[in-house]
């Protein structure tokens, strides 16, 4: 079997297991066309796995048979000072390493009182269950 021959055999199964994880999303289902469209887009753009062994996507492998993906501007020397000079003020850093704890969990009284959200009233949320039982989002158990 030659080199050529191994890696379209590879491509093809990469793909069809791609295929299989792109077709699962919990968050929402897809219909066949979408997900042949994103298994196509997968494999056009590289980003699809072919090496099982290092988990290596074909356009890791490959970069020169694929287009370079756009690179995302980083942050500035100053917006990285300003964040972290925000976070030393409310106290948003994490100073002990041992229990992952903020600065503002361990000393409350040392920092600003981070606002707190308004949350549904209990006739809002009466109503959106309603809506979401309507709709079918929420089954309706009877026993």
């Amino acid at each position: 079997m030659n080199r050529y021959t191994l890696s379209a055999l590879t491509l093809a199964v990469a793909a069809l297991s791609a295929g299989h994880a792109l077709a699962f999303d919990a968050s929402a289902p897809k219909t066949r066309e979408q997900v042949k469209a994103e298994l196509a887009e997968a494999i056009r753009t590289g980003d699809i796995v072919v090496d099982q062994e290092s988990g290596k996507k074909a356009n890791e492998l490959f970069p020169g048979r694929y287009a370079a993906k756009p690179v995302v501007e980083g942050k500035t020397r100053e917006q990285v000072k300003a964040e972290l000079a925000e976070a030393i003020r409310t106290g948003d850093i994490v100073i002990d390493q041992e229990s992952g704890k903020k600065a503002n969990e361990l000393f409350p009284g040392r920092y600003p009182a981070k606002p707190v959200a308004q949350g549904k009233t209990r006739e809002q949320v009466k109503a959106e269950l309603a809506e979401a039982i309507r709709t079918g989002q929420m089954p309706v158990i009877t026993y």
